[in-house]
């Protein structure tokens, strides 16, 4: 109820505003109530009409802006909600007859009608009436626009009732009635106004032809005449902006006409689908997208009303050639094909004949549309058997006419074209990509029509998609095999198609297959097919594959599979397959279909390699001997029919020496000996030759070693093969008879593949016993290759042929020497590392091909090298002998050229790998400190070559670690931020250095240490990094290196002090060992001389913001510094620990745990050492050099404890321990003076934070022992510090203040005075902090504090005794002090007059407060007393410490009671007031008054007020003589006789001549009254 109330007081608030004249404001308001009344269900009746008061004044207001008019109008419109009649009737109120309305009324009108079309209905025939009144009034153009959008929705509302009228609530209405209203309105509208309407009119009656055409067509007698406005509406097809409304008029007409199945004229029916068809087809200005799609709902609404007649204009239209217009009527009939209109079905027939016009029409647009039309035919069941197979066909034949459109445009072709050529080869495959063969009637049209697309090379790009119709096709007639008995569903004639062979299809499937392995879909589909044709290939395989093909899929279930593993499964399927044949015709018919498809590939395709290779596997698997040396013979004697003749005559014939070794060895030695090659030096001269060189030879002989049966190779490797492949390279390798160096590449690359090849071979024969007795031969060959290469460039490949042929050899029999491995490394290294930076190699290159063709040289030979180095390394068993090795790299991996360092740990990061063991005894710390740093260096290949190193250093010990996430996070080491590197490292470091070997740990140390000095700054950062691991792993075990370990820190410092950010580290790494052995480090630390020099204080700053061990480290000091205070005395080693101490604190670490035991402790330091001097054996002899003005100062060791102390403090009150001193920085100058010491103690007990009771009672407990301490200054210390305690109530109620009470009672009669004074200080504070106790031991507190008063010798003694009084006479009765009284009274009035200003204020209050315990015993004493010292209180009333005037203001009135002159209250009020009264009137007016009721007092006054003339303080001695000025004026005569008139006048002579003025004039002004009154009693002065 209340959030009701308050939104209905803030709407009141807002109806309240409407009544302004502020037209800023209503708009927003409008805005406001327009949202607030949507989203309100209920408004009160009152509210409600009070808006449409306000709204609907508003809305017809001329003077108001028209925003502000129509959002009237809108709110009024949305008040019906909550009251429709209310607002009706207030419309309707002003919509008269024969009145011209406003025309905010008229939209107000049909907006009700339009928003809640129920309730208007019955209010519509008047509304009707009274606007037939009103149109021949209408003559602005505005207002006609408003009539018209109100006939427009009047209509549409009324159409609605007329269709839905059982929906409404109320009986059925006459609905001719309100139709006839509307008639006669269109009529009129039509007649008179439509001829000389302006355009914006004409748009405002072509939006109202719609709703009102379409309901008088519900009326026979209407339909003519609705019918015959069409045409209008068709003429002002003229504006592309009016079109989509009267499209949408029309629309809104067909919709009715097939509501109410009205026939339209044929002339008519005609006009609309010509326009219709122009707003879909113009070429000049495209139609509006809206407009667009309001034609073609128009054409699925002529659809379904007459399909044929619609069909039929479309086949005589699209035969026109023009390009919009079959583009369109392909575009509509897709669309009407999608509604799947049900009629449109029966049609199939005429639709292909449309489709069947355009088939031949080579317009791009043209094409791509028949596509999608197709498309949408096959996917919806338009396509028939008897018919379907030319539109399936047109879907192939526009995908091979763009594919060769494409592979060879014309010159003229734009971009534009090419780019719509490329959209209609992706539209064709997305037909066939989309295409459903199960569709009712499709597997009869593409059975088995579709596999004459299979073989024909121009169809390749569909051939993923076709493998998968024809898998689902012989996937769904098996499904029905199974469950029908007989199935026939794709049995039918090919007619004059020719199918391909079973030979074609194999060999075309095997070779797409081969596509796979790269994932694409093509190849994966073609296996697919594989596994459900096989008996279509041949009956024998249906067994086979279905074991097979499943195993052969297994690799293909990852990402991507090994293209050699799915080659040689491929090639082992093949070989299985022709050996379950076994049909020698069958197999000589596949090698040949191979040979057909040759030119259907190119020569560097991965289709053509493996189709050479699956030649000579089908080749090796045929029986017919004749037939395969007939083969070889014409692949050597015309090798071009195999495209590239080299790689195909290499691969053929080494594939087919599987089984056919001594067949292709006799042919090839029967060709070698016939062929003729003389001029095979000069091959090079000539190009386009069709025949094979010695060179070709050479690679033959090679292929053949490595694929011979490898039980037939080793008998015939040395004559057959090796013996030839010499000869053939030495023939080559002459001039004139002459053996010279071939500088022929081809030559050099062919010599060592096939070298390679053969060792390959021999040892995969695994004869151990073989002793290849060309192996050092051949090394040298290789070796003499690599030599003659340029340092300075790497444009040939000869090198990394050379290594790999190298690293071959090296693996065979008989087996190298150290000196040997050694030999052969250091020549290879110093060949390859060495070269120009890659950018500078690929500078070389000429074109872009150049570049790319020596990056890829460059990565191919330093991975050979790599895996030499790699495969020699771990081939030694000897953990020396592989540690000689990795030496070789050690200068190259801390190289300062960048180039040379990245080759090395590439290199090195190839050679450690995750799958190598080493020796038994190999060592890593000192490698692992070498390689772990360059995790941050400043490429990212050397980053992550030295973290992949890193790994695999370990694992080659057999070491497990986390390989994946150390994977995953070496991945982050590719990004170019710095700072994300040194993460990765760190994170890495954490991981790694767990394994590190105990017994290595000092070697990786000191490997890191040298890079600290000696890397550049990231990998130093690096260093530091894996340093601090290291030692967080192992530090506990380095107990028996650590002196060690320390020395070799401190023997780096001097350099890495240079370096800043090494420095640091350094520091941190002495700070890990600490947190290990806190203990050993601090006593080193601790020997250093005093003051700390600056690196020794870096040293303890290091410690202390160290983490892991700032804690350890406090806790060591503060027990060394218990240790060194035990006997309370400090020495300079309990100072050094006090400086150390205060570096550490200085860093901000926390001592909220600590900080009782430290505070106590400090302050007991502070305390020993005052008055110290630092030993000069202690002093740091460090030279300094001094500052201009700067003094050579000797260290003060109470000041060296206090500055630890001060900075200890101001760490408490950042911890909300301390608060700040109402000393400020004064309390450590207190503190660190022997005289003001104990001052400084209680300033600081002041600042102690009560609240955090906890610790002070820990700091209580610590101090308790310094109160009976052997140190006189450490027991003043602590009566100091536990004096201010006292005052505390909290302390008392938690703490063990009872004993120290006792020790404060016995040291307040302690002969020191500043102990004494402090525990009087405490027996004070007591009152404040526990009254009880005061109250109970009130004697005992009495007597020790009065005993203070006696103490004369130093007032600070009384000022304190004073003080605690006056506390402690607070808290009793006048029964509790009457022993004391009259002692207290008169000790106190000794001290009025003290020189101190405190001792004389405190003596004051005292005496005040004594007036309140006056009991009737003492009564007439303390009258007497205050009669003694009224004269004090008058004359210091002008103290020159105004508190002190205060004070006597405020007892004089305590005390005149006493005297019974409380008539003096009057006076005394003026010395409330803010300017004081002068002193000599209020001193007169004073004893005027005095003089009336007390001349007695008068001359007490008199009698003491001498003895202030002689005050040191002038404002005294001035009061004094205009005291005895006033008293002398009103004396009695009597009493001016008793003067000592010659004393008096003496005394007042002498004051004649003070140094003050004031008291001059007074002392004048006195002789001058003293003189008066003796003439007027006729006394001779």
């Amino acid at each position: 109820m209340e959030e009701y109330a308050e939104m209905f007081g803030d709407i009141n608030l807002t109806i309240g505003m409407l009544s302004k004249e502020d037209n800023i404001s209503k708009e927003d308001i409008y805005s406001h109530l327009a949202s607030f009344i949507q989203n309100t269900d209920i408004l009160d009746d009152a509210i409600v009409q009070k808006l449409i008061y306000y709204t609907s004044k508003d809305m017809r207001d001329e003077e108001i802006p028209r925003e502000i008019r129509m959002l009237a109008g809108e709110v009024l419109v949305s008040l019906a909600a909550h009251d429709f009649n209310s607002v009706m009737y207030e419309v309707q109120s002003n919509f008269r007859i024969l009145e011209l309305p406003n025309e905010f009324v008229v939209l107000a009108l049909a907006e009700l009608a339009t928003s809640y079309v129920s309730q208007s209905i019955p209010f519509m025939m008047m509304t009707l009436l009274t606007m037939q009144t009103m149109l021949r009034l209408v003559e602005d153009e505005s207002m006609r626009q408003t009539f018209c959008i109100a006939l427009e929705k009047f209509s549409k509302a009324i159409y609605k009732y007329v269709n839905h009228w059982k929906d409404f609530p109320y009986p059925k209405l006459d609905a001719h009635r309100l139709s006839d209203k509307i008639f006669m309105l269109f009529r009129y509208i039509m007649e008179k106004w439509a001829p000389q309407a302006s355009s914006m009119n004409i748009l405002t009656i072509v939006k109202v032809h719609g709703p009102t055409v379409s309901l008088l067509l519900h009326r026979e007698d209407f339909r003519e005449y609705a019918l015959s406005q069409v045409p209008w509406l068709l003429i002002q097809y003229q504006d592309k902006e009016s079109d989509f409304y009267i499209t949408q008029s029309l629309k809104q007409i067909l919709t009715a006409a097939v509501l109410y199945d009205i026939a339209l004229p044929k002339n008519l029916r005609r006009s609309i689908l010509t326009n219709m068809l122009h707003q879909i087809c113009r070429v000049p200005e495209p139609p509006i997208k809206e407009n667009k799609i309001e034609a073609s709902s128009c054409f699925l609404i002529l659809a379904h009303a007459n399909p044929a007649d619609l069909l039929e204009f479309w086949d005589e239209q699209i035969r026109s050639n023009n390009e919009a217009v079959r583009t369109g009527i392909l575009t509509l009939l897709r669309s009407t094909i999608n509604v799947e209109e049900p009629k449109f079905r029966n049609h199939t027939t005429s639709i292909e004949k449309i489709v069947k016009v355009v088939t031949s029409d080579l317009n791009v647009k043209v094409r791509k549309s028949t596509l999608l039309l197709i498309q949408t035919m096959c996917e919806k069941g338009y396509i028939e058997a008897r018919e379907g197979w030319p539109l399936i066909e047109y879907i192939f034949s526009q995908f091979a006419m763009s594919s060769r459109n494409l592979e060879n445009p014309m010159k003229s072709n734009s971009q534009d074209e090419e780019r719509e050529e490329k959209s209609v080869q992706e539209t064709s495959l997305e037909v066939l990509r989309s295409l459903d063969p199960l569709v009712i009637g499709m597997p009869q049209v593409l059975w088995p029509r579709i596999l004459t697309f299979v073989v024909p090379e121009e169809y390749t790009g569909t051939l993923g998609y076709l493998f998968n119709i024809i898998r689902i096709l012989i996937m769904a007639e098996e499904k029905k095999k199974r469950d029908v008995q007989e199935s026939t569903a794709l049995v039918i004639s090919t007619g004059a198609v020719k199918l391909p062979s079973p030979q074609q299809l194999l060999a075309r499937l095997l070779v797409i297959a081969m596509l796979a392995s790269l994932g694409k879909l093509c190849g994966a589909s073609a296996i697919g097919l594989l596994k459900i044709v096989p008996e279509i290939i041949h009956p024998k395989l249906v067994d086979l594959w279905k074991t097979l093909l499943p195993e052969l899929l297994k690799p293909l279930e990852g990402n991507k599979s090994s293209i050699v593993l799915w080659e040689t499964m491929l090639l082992q399927l093949l070989k299985e397959s022709l050996w379950k044949i076994s049909d020698e015709a069958w197999t000589s018919q596949l090698s040949r279909d191979f040979s057909q498809q040759m030119d259907s590939y190119s020569n560097s395709s991965m289709e053509k390699k493996f189709l050479w290779k699956a030649l000579g596997t089908t080749l090796a698997s045929c029986q017919d001997t004749d037939f395969v040396s007939s083969q070889i013979r014409e692949f050597l004697v015309s090798p071009s029919q195999l495209g590239d003749q080299r790689q195909g005559t290499t691969s053929i014939l080494g594939y087919c020496s599987e089984n056919h070794l001594d067949i292709v060895l006799k042919v090839l030695k029967t060709f070698q000996d016939k062929e003729k090659f003389f001029i095979n030096r000069f091959k090079g001269i000539f190009s386009g030759k069709k025949s094979l060189t010695k060179t070709d030879l050479i690679l033959i002989y090679g292929a053949v070693a490595l694929h011979a049966p490898k039980q037939q190779l080793l008998a015939r490797l040395d004559q057959d093969i090796m013996a030839q492949i010499l000869l053939l390279y030495s023939q080559c390798s002459q001039v004139l008879g002459v053996s010279v160096i071939n500088k022929d590449m081809d030559l050099q690359m062919s010599f060592t593949r096939s070298i390679t090849e053969v060792s390959i071979a021999i040892q995969d024969a695994e004869d151990y016993k073989f002793q290849f007795t060309y192996k050092e031969m051949l090394i040298g060959f290789m070796l003499d290759l690599i030599k003659e290469e340029p340092l300075n460039s790497l444009a040939s490949p000869v090198r990394w042929k050379a290594l790999i042929a190298i690293r071959y050899l090296s693996k065979l029999k008989p087996q190298l020497s150290l000196n040997d491995h050694l030999n052969i490394l250091e020549e290879n290294i110093r060949r390859l590392l060495p070269l120009p930076p890659l950018e500078k190699l690929k500078s070389e290159g000429e074109t872009d091909k150049d570049k790319e063709r020596i990056d890829f040289l460059y990565e191919r030979s330093m991975d050979a090298l790599a895996k030499l180095l790699r495969s020699m390394i771990w081939d030694d068993t000897d953990a020396q002998n592989c540690e000689e090795m990795f030496n070789l790299l050690r200068m190259w991996l801390v190289s300062q050229k960048e180039w040379e360092r990245e080759r090395a740990f590439q290199i090195i990061s190839k050679i450690l790998t995750n799958d190598i063991e080493a020796p038994q005894n190999f060592r890593i710390g000192s490698l692992l400190g070498l390689l772990a740093p360059h995790s941050c260096d400043t490429l990212p290949t050397i980053r992550q070559a030295a973290t992949s190193s890193t790994i695999g250093l370990f694992c080659a010990k057999g070491i497990c670690l986390e390989v994946d996430r150390l994977q995953s996070l070496q991945e982050g080491l590719e990004s170019n931020d710095e700072q994300v590197h040194i993460k990765i490292s760190s994170k890495i470091a954490k991981i790694v250095c767990r394994f590190i070997p105990n017994e290595e740990i000092q070697a990786f140390l000191e490997e890191t240490l040298d890079g600290l000095e000696t890397l550049n700054p990231m990998c130093t950062k690096a260093c530091g990094i894996w340093m601090i691991a290291a030692l967080k792993e192992h530090g506990a075990g380095l107990e028996d290196q650590l002196l060690e370990i320390l020395s070799t820190a401190y023997h780096h410092m001097p350099v890495l002090r240079q370096k800043e950010e090494s420095f640091q580290f350094m520091l941190e790494a002495i700070s890990q060992i600490a947190s290990f052995h806190m203990d050993a480090v601090v006593v080193n630390l601790l020997q250093k001389p005093l003051p700390y020099d600056r690196d020794t204080k870096t040293l303890w700053k290091a410690l202390a913001e160290n983490p892991a061990s700032s804690g350890k480290l406090m806790r060591s000091l503060i027990r060394k510094l218990e240790a060194r205070l035990e006997d309370d005395m400090a020495g300079i080693d309990a100072v050094s620990v006090a400086c150390a101490m205060y570096e550490v604190i200085l860093t901000g670490t926390h001592v909220t745990h600590l900080y009782p035991e430290l505070f106590t402790l400090l302050l007991k330091l502070v305390s020993c050492s005052l008055g110290q001097k630092m030993p000069t054996s202690t002093l740091s002899q460090r030279r300094r050099v001094m500052q201009l003005g700067e003094r050579q100062q000797t260290p003060d060791p109470c000041r060296l404890s206090t500055a630890t102390l001060k900075c200890l403090q101001a760490q408490a009150m950042k911890e909300g321990l301390a608060k700040e001193s109402d000393e400020g920085d004064n309390l450590w100058n207190l503190l660190s003076n022997p005289d003001t010491h104990h001052i400084g103690v209680c300033a600081l007990a002041r600042s102690m934070a009560v609240w955090q009771h906890g610790v002070i009672l820990d700091i209580m407990e610590h101090l308790l022992l310094s109160l009976t301490s052997s140190s006189e200054n450490y027991r003043i210390t602590g009566t100091a510090f536990f004096s201010e305690l006292m005052k505390e109530p909290i302390l008392w109620k938690h703490g063990n203040l009872r004993d120290v009470l006792v020790f404060m009672d016995q040291s307040a009669w302690d002969s020191n005075a500043i102990l004494r004074q402090m525990a009087i200080r405490g027996l004070g504070n007591t009152a404040c902090g526990a009254p009880h106790k005061v109250k109970k031991h009130k004697q005992i507190i009495l007597e020790s504090i009065i005993r203070g008063l006696y103490h004369l010798a130093r007032t600070e003694v009384v000022c304190e005794s004073l003080k605690a009084l006056k506390k402690i006479l607070e808290l009793l009765t006048e029964r509790d002090i009457s022993f004391y009284f009259k002692e207290i009274v008169l000790q106190t009035r000794t001290f009025f007059e003290d020189e101190q200003d405190d001792v004389r204020l405190t003596a004051i209050f005292l005496f005040e407060d004594l007036a309140s315990l006056t009991g009737r015993r003492w009564k007439l004493f303390f009258a007497e007393e205050v009669k003694k010292s009224m004269t004090s209180f008058l004359l210091h009333l002008w103290d020159p410490n105004p508190k002190i005037g205060a004070a006597c203001r405020d007892v004089l009135i305590i005390c005149i009671p006493f005297l019974g002159l409380q008539e003096l209250y009057g006076l005394l009020d003026h010395l409330l007031e803010q300017d004081l009264p002068r002193a000599r009137d209020f001193y007169r007016q004073f004893c005027m008054k005095l003089a009336k009721k007390n001349q007695e007092i008068l001359w007490i006054l008199h009698t003491h007020s001498f003895t202030f003339f002689s005050s040191s303080w002038e404002m005294i001695r001035s009061a004094a003589v205009k005291l005895t000025d006033a008293i002398i004026l009103h004396l009695t005569s009597q009493y001016v006789e008793l003067l000592d008139r010659e004393q008096l006048t003496m005394r007042l002579q002498a004051l004649r001549q003070d140094p003050c003025i004031s008291v001059q004039r007074a002392a004048e002004t006195a002789l001058q009254t003293l003189l008066r009154r003796c003439k007027e009693t006729s006394i001779p002065l």
